[in-house]
């Protein structure tokens, strides 16, 4: 019986490089695993997803899944989506009916909340929906389990106000335990 996998973490988790992996691990055993982003992420270009780590690949958009013929997409062992955060709540619906209906197990890889701790409407709509839900943990500079993302400016300033999606990786973001979070302290040296 397939199911609906989200796996959150904070910026700098290794969420995509996890996805990447998986990815693999279902090619090394002969079967074909299906990656997909939605089209708003386009830091490694279109169509194409690469972790810090150095792991790269292919992989379609999220819009190009939906236009698909289910027969096509239940040729693949799985599903992976990563940046799952900035999927609709509708397009979270749609691969739980993939996932019921289709019999495809799918695999979200995202952030759960936001700069400012609100949860992303897709990351909401995966809470609520998935059937395993999983962190990826990371440690924030004190050592401690990193919560929560933190986006900061030219100067290391921690920043609260603002669009929800600016995208960005270490330039823009780092993973911080909730004390630090609330304290915008990026830690010592982190901008010198």
């Amino acid at each position: 019986m397939a199911k609906l996998y989200f796996r959150y973490g904070v910026m700098g988790s290794s969420k995509t490089a996890n996805a990447l992996m998986v990815r693999y691990n279902y090619e090394e055993r002969g079967q074909e695993a299906l990656l997909v982003k939605p089209s708003v992420d386009q830091r490694d270009g279109a169509r194409f997803v690469a972790s810090r780590a150095g792991l790269s690949s292919p992989c379609i958009y999220f819009s190009d899944l939906t236009a698909m013929p289910l027969e096509q997409i239940k040729a693949y062992a799985c599903v992976i989506v990563d940046e799952a955060q900035f999927l609709t709540a509708e397009e979270v619906a749609w691969l739980t009916d993939l996932v019921d209906g289709g019999n495809v197990p799918v695999i979200c890889y995202g952030l759960r909340a936001d700069f400012k701790g609100d949860l992303f409407p897709g990351s909401a709509a995966l809470l609520a929906w998935a059937d395993i839900v999983e962190e990826i943990k990371t440690i924030c500079w004190c050592g401690r389990k990193a919560t929560c993302n933190a986006r900061f400016d030219e100067q290391g300033r921690v920043l609260k106000e603002g669009a929800q999606v600016v995208l960005g990786a270490n330039d823009r973001y780092i993973g911080l335990c909730r004390k630090h979070w609330k304290e915008g302290n990026l830690g010592e040296g982190s901008f010198s």
